[in-house]
């Protein structure tokens, strides 16, 4: 058993969460009372900067296709392809539609994508390096792409701009001060590279024990509305992993670098589409976060076994 939790301790946080959000909803105003949330969002994405290797990442941008591809994919296609497919499925329901977008336009993730990447012995490099330029990238087509998809029939008054700074406030700041730390720290840190897995892997869960208790009482009310949900996102994911391996194909990757590619331009994150959430749509639109959630879950499960299948795939290659 101990080996079981130690293994699959993620999983078991999110149940722990989930439960904590339906039985003690009124924890969520206490965390949001005291910022902590706001806290571990920042330390997160400090840690991001302390821990990318700039110079190995750089080295991928020779590589224009991949740059190419990679944005073109991450930022235009996937939410392009959620939002009709969205639309289709959720016709009468507003706030799963904006919560599909929400996650569809954020950028890639930056802790998972890469873990994922190292299981699937794929290129690591190439996975930083899409997790930088993803989010640099994403600051400034969120507030235009949200502004141009989110326009179904009513007007969405969106600060485009006041987002945009937002987010480079929340994000951009505290990944460049991390930066500009890590030649100083980064053999002080190096030890706990581990624990800072642990602690944004820990924002996650926390950031899902917020979304759910702020929205418990509509999840209680949308009853079976839920199970469609997950279905649509495993249907949406299975379709975007395989766009994604077939982008990798036509630009000519390699094994390692297929891997690399198709996990992590497929991946988003869920701490930027909180950040949104709760700042432009939570008040008009408190289920507008169900659909980020699910992705997400659906994200670590179904990547996984693909990480796996990559792994196999690489140690049958590899020379005894």
């Amino acid at each position: 058993m101990i080996q079981f939790l130690r293994k699959q301790w993620f999983f078991v946080g999110i149940a722990l969460m989930v439960i904590l959000a339906v039985y003690f909803p009124a924890l969520g105003p206490i965390v949001k009372k005291y910022k902590i949330l706001n806290g571990g969002i920042f330390l997160a994405f400090l840690i991001t900067g302390l821990s990318l290797d700039t110079k190995t990442v750089f080295e991928q941008l020779h590589n224009l296709r991949v740059l190419v591809a990679s944005l073109v994919s991450s930022l235009i296609l996937i939410p392009i392809i959620t939002f009709f497919l969205a639309n289709l499925a959720f016709s009468d329901a507003p706030d799963l539609i904006i919560g599909s977008v929400i996650i569809a336009v954020a950028p890639v993730t930056v802790a998972s994508g890469t873990v994922m990447t190292a299981v699937a012995m794929g290129n690591v490099p190439l996975s930083l390096f899409i997790c930088m330029l993803s989010n640099f990238v994403a600051l400034l087509t969120i507030p235009f792409l949200l502004k141009i998809l989110l326009q179904f029939g009513q007007t969405i008054d969106l600060p485009v701009y006041s987002i945009l700074s937002s987010l480079a406030l929340t994000v951009l700041a505290p990944t460049i001060l991390g930066q500009l730390l890590r030649p100083r720290l980064k053999d002080i840190i190096f030890p706990y590279k581990k624990a800072f897995s642990i602690f944004s892997q820990c924002v996650v869960l926390l950031i899902i024990f917020n979304a759910v208790s702020a929205s418990m009482s509509e999840i209680l009310r949308s009853g079976l509305v839920i199970f469609s949900v997950f279905g649509f996102m495993i249907i949406l994911r299975a379709l975007i992993l395989l766009m994604n391996f077939t982008i990798s194909k036509l630009i000519g990757l390699d094994e390692a670098s297929t891997s690399a590619f198709t996990i992590h331009t497929s991946q988003k994150t869920l701490t930027v589409s909180y950040l949104v959430w709760a700042g432009y749509f939570a008040a008009d639109f408190p289920m507008a976060m169900i659909p980020p959630i699910a992705f997400h879950l659906t994200q670590m499960f179904m990547d996984t076994l693909l990480a796996h299948h990559f792994r196999k795939k690489a140690l049958e290659k590899k020379p005894l």
